[in-house]
């Protein structure tokens, strides 16, 4: 049976990997955050994006290098890659936004939407149900949220000021951006040469209602890798998950 949304889909897409990572040394003084295995998982970061990215429909990848852009170069040589990788190295830093304008001139289809996604996230879930809920509600941006698990212990009381219960690392009731996109052909001409798209980009879009958030399942695993501490929480989880 022919699926009637299949394309709307998108096929390419971009990985952010240029950040310092500087909160995650000393993992970071010999490579760049992306190449930063999971333990217990053999596998980078960028390699299970990559990976995870090709399951969804994905065959072509650009991915926007910076902080020690030989060493995921070469990795992505060597490697036997699930899609076709394009890298794109900034000359000057550009900020975010200016970064994600630049990596997606290389895209191969510029007339086609396209995902991106953070080079610090490690995560699973439905990419094709993102891209049908961002058709249909005919958005240009449509970001994925996540509830992460705050880091403390939480109190529960009554209306009465009594403590009820006490609940160990709870979701937060805030949703949150989790670095992982869905965008319209027409988004790249809206994002700054130079600066953070959002504070700029994202706003405006927001504004004229054309900014859609796609909230990740319940369920689905979703982790940012920004310190050791994240290291070896995301190896527990998904020791956890038999992944």
């Amino acid at each position: 049976m022919t699926d009637p949304n299949a394309a709307s889909r998108p096929v390419q897409a971009v990985v952010l990997a240029g950040g310092q990572g500087s909160r995650l040394r000393p993992y970071t003084d010999d490579r760049p955050k992306p190449m930063v295995e999971i333990p217990g998982t053999g596998t980078p970061i960028i390699g299970h994006q990559l990976a995870w990215l090709a399951e969804e429909g994905v065959t072509d990848v650009v991915v926007s290098c910076g902080h020690l852009a030989d060493v995921l170069q070469k990795w992505l040589d060597s490697a036997d890659l699930p899609v076709n990788v394009t890298t794109v190295v900034e000359t000057e830093p550009l900020g975010r936004g200016g970064g994600l304008k630049y990596a997606a001139a290389h895209l191969p289809h510029p007339d086609k939407p396209w995902y991106a996604t953070n080079g610090d996230i490690w995560t699973r879930f439905s990419l094709r149900e993102m891209a049908d809920f961002h058709t249909e509600r005919d958005a240009v941006a449509t970001l994925a949220l996540a509830r992460p698990r705050i880091p403390w212990g939480a109190v529960q009381t009554d209306g009465f000021g009594h403590v009820t219960d006490f609940i160990e690392s709870p979701p937060t009731t805030y949703e949150i951006n989790a670095g992982v996109y869905v965008f319209s052909p027409e988004f790249a001409e809206m994002l700054p040469e130079r600066g953070d798209h959002e504070r700029t980009t994202f706003p405006h879009l927001a504004r004229e209602l054309r900014l859609a958030g796609f909230p990740i399942p319940q369920g689905a695993y979703w982790r940012a890798i920004d310190t050791a501490k994240d290291l070896t929480e995301a190896a527990k989880e998904l020791a956890a998950l038999g992944r």
